[in-house]
């Protein structure tokens, strides 16, 4: 993740030399904790065999719906200030300091889970920025803090990846070990995954803010069926050609099926099914590396897990 350490997010003069403005978005995706009969379960069940995969990452991929809306939007504005705009716009694929800038914006405050939190609207949503080479009258910054004395996330987190001083030990990070790590997943910590295939969302499914946040999404992130509750055997015989029809539109892709694959092989090891042992034994021998490495451990942990209960 060193593309973190990038000058440029500290300073967007340097993005965009003739940045004048800062416009500011957030696009809701579906909050799983709200009662709403079409949303599905905030937690697929284990016990059935089926994996978690994060509530943003159910419906769409946003890159594919929101850089159009932001050239839209930024076309309006052009013809609205009359003369040809210099401007850039980003969803979490530049060099800024997305939350920072939102909470400058008003639209809230960085909670410590790290993730920005409207008091109306929870955290469940996407943020995207444009540029402009025009002077536009600022927001007011959102400047209270209202996680209060609340340290949910601080001690629901399975890793303790979420420091007090409102930092993310990456490294530990449940969302950070099955998307952008792109190696082993540390030994000491895949049993803390469960089910979790990708990414993880339980700081902000503790959060009280999201749980009373008002019921409402963009409707192009709609939960998928088949992705937002995946079943871990049949995933883990996709074929490079199965796995990227599966996921053609859906973030997951990002992950990459070895990436994808290895997550759903010790998912199947937290399970502790024997009835997954054929299938992890035939990843084991035919797979590639990485695959065959954590669907050994899986192997290993359901094995263990079955002699200590005879």
């Amino acid at each position: 993740m060193n593309y973190l350490n990038d000058r440029r997010r500290a300073d967007p003069l340097l993005v965009l030399p003739e940045c004048r403005s800062i416009l500011v978005l957030a696009l809701r995706y579906p909050n799983p904790l709200l009662n709403s009969p079409h949303l599905p379960a905030a937690q697929p069940n284990p016990e059935q065999g089926r994996g978690y995969i994060a509530a943003y990452a159910r419906g769409r991929d946003y890159h594919l719906v929101i850089p159009e809306r932001l050239k839209a939007l930024a076309a309006f504005i052009e013809i609205r200030s009359g003369a040809p705009l210099k401007q850039r716009g980003y969803t979490d694929t530049g060099p800024l300091l997305e939350r920072d800038l939102a909470q400058r914006a008003g639209l809230g405050w960085i909670g410590k889970n790290t993730c920005l939190i409207n008091p109306r609207i929870g955290s469940f949503t996407l943020l995207a920025e444009i540029l402009l080479g025009i002077e536009l009258e600022p927001d007011t910054p959102f400047s209270a803090d209202r996680c209060g004395s609340c340290a949910r996330c601080i001690e629901a987190c399975p890793t303790g990846c979420i420091q007090a001083d409102r930092t993310i030990d990456a490294r530990r990070c449940v969302a950070y070990l099955t998307i952008e790590n792109r190696e082993e997943i540390p030994s000491d910590l895949r049993v803390q995954l469960g089910n979790r295939v990708f990414g993880c969302d339980i700081c902000q499914q503790i959060c009280p803010w999201n749980r009373f946040a008002e019921e409402d999404h963009d409707p192009a992130f709609a939960a998928q069926p088949g992705i937002f509750d995946p079943l871990l055997l049949e995933d883990l015989a996709l074929t490079p050609q199965e796995f990227n029809r599966k996921f053609r539109h859906n973030p997951v892709l990002r992950s990459k099926r070895r990436g994808y694959l290895r997550n759903v092989a010790v998912a199947l090891g937290n399970s502790g099914d024997p009835a997954a042992l054929p299938a992890l034994e035939k990843a084991v021998q035919k797979d590639e590396p990485l695959i065959r490495e954590h669907a050994a451990w899986a192997v290993e942990r359901i094995q263990k897990r079955g002699s200590s209960w005879e």
